[in-house]
């Protein structure tokens, strides 16, 4: 029987934008366009043709490949780039000289160990997140944040956010206009985020378990003290959603019903196709990480967003670059850029744990997954489900989130936002070009196809926000009287201001 040839690795198209300018279908620049293309479209070829073992072999060659060819782009150099010489010829040099200065700081904050400029226009608690509220619950990994309500009466159900470990938890309260967080107060919920510790070398021993413990069973029973009797609308970004799922199976199998519904925000429960950051991500990597890891005591951040920034070298680093170093055109610093330069570490233990038995050996999924000796089951989970996947996402790519329809019987209603991981979350009601497609499926019915499920799903224009809060509300009872904030005489008292301590750490 003839051997059926390996899947090859994806072909990459020039990114939207690139080569759009008249100058680049002129002579010399076309034919230095031409020749980088045909170069790019070469090297997917030989990589094609290479007698490597498997299909991660093959795509971690084509991104060698890429990064090598990256830097020899006609565009990345001023001499070829026309754009760069006309900008140069109109100004006499001036842009290379505002161009060179902007590169001289960059360098030296870099050197420093200083954030880029620009994100002290961002300080949380002032510009970004500043949503009133206090702390109620700090432990040694985690604080949780009671906001304060906006309006006379809330939902009798408060919604709990558990976000991602490998980021700032205000993603989700940016600046007022697109914060998530004051947009479910504003609609009348009572809300409770968790705000993550930023992890030292003291922290080493810390793992998956203390952060289920920590950072999601302990806040439910202060949610619990606070608003008693009530259900919990839980919901979870990113890691923050897988641990959450982890954190629910248990609790599903255990009979604890405090939860009313599950939300998972671009948060993956199946990593058998994590997406391009498995690219990073084999036997022999990870134990690289984890001898360095032992070292350290933690995963630094610069590391995190090398690996995320390496990914979209061309859009992240390159275009930067041209545009700021050649063109001298200083791009203004927004509240997601300097949210992504406030970076986290993360501890050795739960580092290596997470990258091993969900990435690498996706146990979750599997059934393998053990909490307090006993194995998760996704199956086991029937909650109320909505979740969201983003169009353009490389941490959690959509067709993976989906993965969830086939290991949850739960009525799940599920949508997909145009954006990426990041900025599809940040989509609030009037962002331009904002649209999503939703679909529910009724508990226990078949999955459909990812494709097929693309090709039935309903289109909307705008931000999916006011469709997951018309999803809450079906699922929450009659506005009453607000909960105080806090519960001192059960252990909770108020310790504070939003946003904490936690996520002022460096």
């Amino acid at each position: 029987m003839p051997r059926t040839p390996p899947p090859a690795p994806k072909q990459t198209a020039a990114p939207a934008g690139r080569f759009d300018d008249d100058a680049w279908r002129q002579w010399p620049y076309a034919l230095w366009r031409l020749g980088f293309e045909q170069a790019r479209r070469n090297g997917d070829a030989y990589v094609r043709a290479l007698p490597l073992a498997d299909r991660h072999q093959r795509e971690l060659a084509a991104f060698a490949a890429r990064q090598w060819l990256e830097p020899l782009a006609p565009d990345n150099n001023p001499f070829t780039n026309p754009v760069v010489l006309r900008q140069t010829v109109r100004e006499g040099g001036a842009n290379l000289l505002r161009g060179a200065q902007a590169a001289w700081e960059d360098g030296l904050r870099q050197w420093s160990g200083l954030p880029p400029a620009g994100t002290d226009r961002f300080r949380p608690g002032h510009e970004v997140a500043a949503t009133p509220g206090k702390v109620v619950l700090r432990n040694r990994l985690a604080e949780l944040i009671q906001y304060r309500p906006m309006t006379a009466r809330t939902r009798p159900e408060p919604i709990f956010i558990v976000p991602a470990w490998i980021m700032k938890y205000y993603i989700l309260d940016l600046s007022p206009h697109n914060s998530l967080i004051a947009y479910l107060v504003g609609q009348g919920y009572t809300v409770f985020c968790v705000s993550w510790k930023n992890p030292t070398a003291a922290d080493r021993d810390l793992g998956m378990d203390d952060y289920l413990r920590l950072g999601v069973h302990e806040p439910l029973a202060a949610i619990e003290a606070i608003v008693p009797g009530a259900a919990i609308h839980a919901a979870g970004y990113c890691l923050g959603g897988t641990l959450l799922a982890m954190a629910a199976s248990a609790m599903a199998r255990d009979g604890d019903r405090r939860l009313a519904s599950l939300s998972l925000l671009a948060a993956q429960t199946d990593f058998s196709e994590p997406g391009e950051l498995g690219l990073f991500i084999d036997d022999v990597q990870v134990t690289l990480l984890e001898t360095q890891m032992a070292a350290l005591g933690y995963f630094p951040a610069q590391q995190m967003s090398g690996a995320f920034q390496l990914l979209r070298s061309q859009q992240l680093v390159w275009s930067r670059m041209v545009s700021e170093y050649l063109l001298g055109q200083r791009r203004p610093m927004t509240d997601l850029q300097a949210w992504n330069a406030d970076a986290t570490r993360m501890p050795a233990r739960m580092h290596g744990q997470y990258l091993r038995r969900l990435f690498l050996d996706n146990d979750l999924a599997a059934g393998r997954y053990d909490i307090d000796g006993r194995p998760l089951r996704l199956a086991d989970l029937t909650l109320p489900t909505f979740c969201v996947g983003t169009e353009t996402d490389h941490v959690a790519p959509w067709r993976s989130v989906y993965k969830l329809h086939d290991l949850s019987p739960a009525p799940l209603t599920f949508v997909l936002t145009s954006g990426g991981h990041n900025a599809g979350i940040v989509s609030e009601p009037g962002h331009p070009r904002r649209r999503f497609r939703s679909l529910p499926r009724p508990a226990a019915a078949p999955a459909l196809a990812p494709d097929d499920w693309l090709a039935a799903a309903t289109p909307h224009d705008g931000s999916w926000w006011p469709h997951w809060r018309a999803w809450l509300d079906a699922l929450s009872g009659d506005p009453a009287k607000p909960p105080a904030l806090g519960a001192a005489r059960k252990g909770y008292p108020p310790l504070g201001d939003a946003p904490g301590t936690y996520v002022m750490e460096r």
